[in-house]
């Protein structure tokens, strides 16, 4: 019995706070939960706003014009080859832009990145077979398929950025600088399925057994 009457004494405290003061005027602002006093400059802080006053400026606005020569941050980006993989008429760009310089230290930023976030699905060495195959996931395409290394090389860069079928974007995870480096090292995964005895050089040959 008890409980019917904590039960209905819940019900009419419910009932009257949801609806006992609908369309009822406060002439008292309401309870602070979090006084300035308690907390001061975090509710109220001086600040200007948009289309507002300010006294600071000469003509009274607190909006303020931009600077002479202001260039938008996406007007930076107008190298296309470096930033979308195109040439200036939209053809992919076959081969890496000028801007990317293909160094040592390049390709091992590629193989880092590439462990990180491709071999999982592509592979170590980019066959297809990652470990994400083991756990039911879609068939992942080798980099060793002739569409695949024939494919010009601003078109992975965009596939990268963009994503393609099951595969996500990854813009958000690599920058423009680390997609052109995991490029390097996929043609270097391909280049070393296919590589012959022939393509050492000759003073290195001795090293392995060749001459």
């Amino acid at each position: 019995m008890r409980n019917v009457y904590l039960l209905t004494a819940f019900v009419v405290v419910l009932a009257v706070s949801v609806l006992g003061w609908r369309g009822s005027k406060f002439t008292q602002p309401p309870m602070d939960v979090f006084p300035e006093w308690a907390f001061p400059g975090m509710k109220r802080q001086p600040k200007p706003k948009p289309q507002g006053a300010s006294t600071f400026f000469a003509d009274g606005r607190a909006d303020r014009p931009l600077p002479a020569g202001v260039v938008a941050r996406t007007a930076l980006r107008n190298d296309y080859a470096l930033y979308e993989g195109k040439a200036a008429d939209g053809a992919w760009v076959r081969g890496f832009p000028a801007a990317v310089r293909v160094t040592p230290a390049l390709m091992t930023r590629g193989q880092e990145r590439y462990t990180i976030y491709c071999s999982p699905c592509h592979g170590a060495v980019g066959d297809g077979n990652g470990i994400t195959k083991q756990y039911g996931m879609g068939v992942t395409p080798t980099y060793h398929d002739p569409r695949l290394r024939n494919m010009a090389e601003g078109e992975l860069f965009n596939t990268i950025t963009h994503g393609k079928n099951t595969m996500l974007p990854y813009a958000d995870k690599l920058l423009p600088a680390d997609r052109w480096a995991v490029i390097l090292y996929v043609r270097a995964l391909q280049r070393a399925q296919t590589g012959t005895a022939a393509d050492v050089p000759a003073a290195h040959q001795a090293e392995l057994g060749l001459k």
